[in-house]
């Protein structure tokens, strides 16, 4: 599928869920999680809970078929009794086959999460535009969908079928898509930035065709025609909602594409100029360099030690994959 900007960004993040494990719990109970190094996910297939989060006063009643997505790092409790003394969930799942674990009576409650990575030089281009938590509750209208994946992810889980490990992960990334969808569609403030830009209907036609074509010369009245806008009714509702203007937009999405490439790439100076619509390497490593600080050389190089490892050279692609 063509135009697909959201899709490209996820990409560009390298988004990566896994299902790392769950609980059964029964009685009083209540297990204490350190500070997450990645975005966290987790669902309730059964029973009630609640989540507390440091810093935050209101613990979060979970109901049966709730889904969470943390992007804050703080340290978090999930109990069945607020008056547990949690249990440490290091040394819970410590040892434990696929960090699934037991504890109190009965299975009240039943528990299966992961986390998120993300790419160390790109991932804050998602992590920062998520707020702290997102709940989806198993009311919503949107959960319908999230209910499926949770019983396929169950499935998956219980009946040990070859292949499971594969496919558990692909059904992860459904659900994060679909915990990020539902964001999209509900949240009434999203912050200007790429994600408000990429679910906005009006700007999606022209989005579009900067994100299948990033070295091509646009104008800004190509881009307003596909909006079906006038240039100034285009040029402001854009920057209002990417917090940039359209051009400016085009020449971060070539820098982020080029970053990528050099970090990952063998591709020439030339080659990524040509590719990105350049007239010459200089014109390339000028903007380059004014957009990010520092030349593309030195940029690879610095890519380089911080990987240990040479890139393989490979032919650049035309823009990102649909």
């Amino acid at each position: 599928m063509e135009g697909d900007p959201f899709s490209d960004f996820l990409r560009l993040a390298d988004a990566q869920p896994t299902i790392s494990g769950g609980f059964t719990a029964g009685g009083s109970w209540a297990i204490r999680f350190p500070r997450p190094e990645y975005l966290k996910f987790f669902a309730l297939v059964k029973g009630q809970c609640w989540l507390c989060i440091e810093g935050e006063e209101t613990p979060v009643r979970v109901e049966e078929g709730d889904v969470f997505l943390l992007s804050i790092q703080r340290p978090f409790v999930l109990a069945g009794d607020l008056e547990a003394v949690p249990l440490d969930a290091t040394r819970l799942f410590a040892g434990k086959l696929n960090k699934t674990a037991t504890l109190g009576e009965g299975e009240d409650c039943i528990q299966i999460g992961g986390h998120v990575r993300l790419d160390p030089a790109n991932g804050e281009l998602l992590a920062g535009m998520l707020p702290p938590l997102i709940h989806v509750q198993a009311a919503s209208k949107q959960a319908t969908v999230m209910k499926w994946l949770l019983d396929q992810l169950v499935r998956e889980r219980v009946d040990g079928q070859p292949g499971a490990t594969l496919v558990s992960g692909q059904l992860a990334q459904l659900l994060f898509v679909q915990i990020l969808r539902v964001y999209l569609e509900t949240c009434e403030t999203l912050p200007c930035g790429w994600l408000r830009a990429a679910s906005d209907k009006r700007l999606g036609p022209a989005m579009a065709l900067m994100h299948d074509d990033p070295g091509r010369s646009w104008q800004l009245g190509e881009l307003a025609r596909a909006a079906a806008m006038s240039r100034t009714s285009f040029a402001v509702h854009f920057k209002s909602v990417a917090g940039v203007a359209p051009l400016a937009y085009l020449t971060q999405w070539r820098m982020l594409l080029a970053q990528r490439a050099l970090r990952t790439e063998g591709t020439t100076l030339s080659q990524l100029a040509d590719h990105l619509g350049y007239g010459s390497e200089s014109a390339f490593s000028n903007a380059f360099k004014r957009v990010t600080g520092v030349s593309p050389a030195r940029y690879r190089g610095q890519s380089r030690t911080a990987l240990g490892e040479t890139p393989k050279p490979t032919v650049p692609e035309p823009a990102l994959a649909h």
